[in-house]
């Protein structure tokens, strides 16, 4: 009687466990879809109130880096508010911008307050030609396709938004489509603040348009073979041309004094097994 008692008592505290990691999972992807919904229409100070207080929380932009609260409020309350809205908070008429969110992945550490999620968005955006001469945009229309891969933290029992990496992968006029896209379709920042009132607080190595096709790397380890992906398969050369005449893989690394601590899952790589870095980030 003891034994089936004390093998009752760990199959629920495996059930504990596993209905916590999937609740979390769910939170996590709601947490991104509301992020998204408030983008559609310009609720900046919304979307800025779902980022962590913590001093690491950052987002990765167009080559660019927004670092800590203040970082990320110049990106959403400068840069996005101002060229799109004219400092309002919420939409204006005649103004698309629809993030639609699919395809998440979503991965939770052990510990239950960290989380990684990699997203696919496909956005609508636009100008009503009723305000083409009210919009500074004009009348315009385009289509966005591109991925996030973005970590998430759990403060106080809320799951925020923490690091977010957006890769803005291709762009697409409506009567010329993909194909015929200018390069550098969305002008890089080249200042920093506060040289630029709205500018980054770093450039950044990761630029990335079409007709760039590199993979933006995966947080997650192939689930078949527990390996990583071979950093040179992620570059993608000319048609024929050796690898090492691309541009270098696209990397999720740290910025310099922030890491991640304790160990966790395993995979292995050519055969040896090695530690795959905690998804938790220790305040």
């Amino acid at each position: 009687m003891d034994a089936d008692i004390a093998e009752l008592k760990k199959e629920v505290s495996l059930l504990r466990k596993e209905l916590s990691r999937v609740s979390d999972e769910a939170e996590v992807r709601k947490v991104h879809f509301k992020y998204g919904y408030y983008l559609d229409k310009c609720l900046y100070n919304e979307v800025v109130d779902m980022y962590a207080d913590h001093p690491d929380a950052y987002v990765e932009f167009l080559g660019s880096r927004y670092c800590g609260k203040l970082g990320i409020k110049r990106l959403y309350n400068g840069r996005f508010q101002n060229s799109f809205v004219k400092g309002r908070n919420g939409p204006v008429r005649g103004f698309l911008l629809d993030h639609i969110m699919m395809q998440d992945i979503v991965d939770v550490d052990q510990t239950g307050t960290h989380a990684w999620c990699r997203m696919r968005a496909l956005m609508q955006a636009g100008t009503h030609k009723s305000v083409r001469d009210t919009h500074p945009r004009g009348h315009v229309q385009w289509w966005e396709g591109g991925l996030y891969e973005n970590e998430y933290l759990k403060e106080n029992g809320v799951w925020k938004l923490f690091r977010y990496r957006y890769f803005p992968f291709w762009h697409a006029e409506h009567e010329t489509g993909w194909s015929l896209t200018r390069e550098n379709y969305v002008p890089w920042p080249t200042k920093t603040y506060p040289e630029d009132p709205w500018g980054p607080d770093e450039i950044i190595d990761q630029k990335m348009l079409w007709p760039d096709t590199r993979v933006v790397p995966f947080h997650y380890p192939h689930p078949v073979t527990g390996k990583r992906i071979n950093d040179d398969d992620l570059r993608a050369p000319n048609y024929g041309q050796e690898t090492s005449e691309a541009e270098p893989p696209l990397s999720l690394a740290l910025p310099e004094g922030q890491e991640r601590k304790g160990g966790g899952k395993t995979w292995s790589n050519e055969g040896s097994v090695r530690v795959l870095p905690e998804l938790v980030e220790n305040p």
